[in-house]
């Protein structure tokens, strides 16, 4: 039978500005421990500390353009794009453009 998430939990992020994190599957939410899909909008200047995540983490950008910081680039991953970081590499997120990203 499917499951129905009817609102999603709201989280605290880590960085420098306030950013929306609002999730919808994954353990906090739904129990789910194999992925975590979250809405999340990120005002512009903002950026988090670096980090090694233990698992693959998928972005869709919605709009505006999110920075992937890692060890051997600095690309921007604008609107109708997405990336794919992978397990056990350092990465750090930011939104150094005014209009932020969704």
């Amino acid at each position: 039978m499917p499951t129905i998430i009817p609102t999603p939990t709201r989280i605290t992020a880590a960085g420098n500005k306030p950013k929306i994190i609002e999730k919808f599957i994954g353990r906090m939410n739904s129990g789910e421990s194999r992925l975590s899909i979250a809405h999340i909008r990120s005002p512009g200047g903002w950026v988090e500390p670096g980090q090694t995540p233990e698992f693959d983490e998928f972005t869709v950008v919605l709009k505006g353009a999110l920075r992937v910081t890692h060890k051997a680039g600095v690309p921007d991953v604008k609107a109708a794009q997405a990336v794919i970081t992978h397990a056990s590499e350092w990465v750090q997120y930011s939104t150094p453009h005014p209009e932020g990203a969704e």
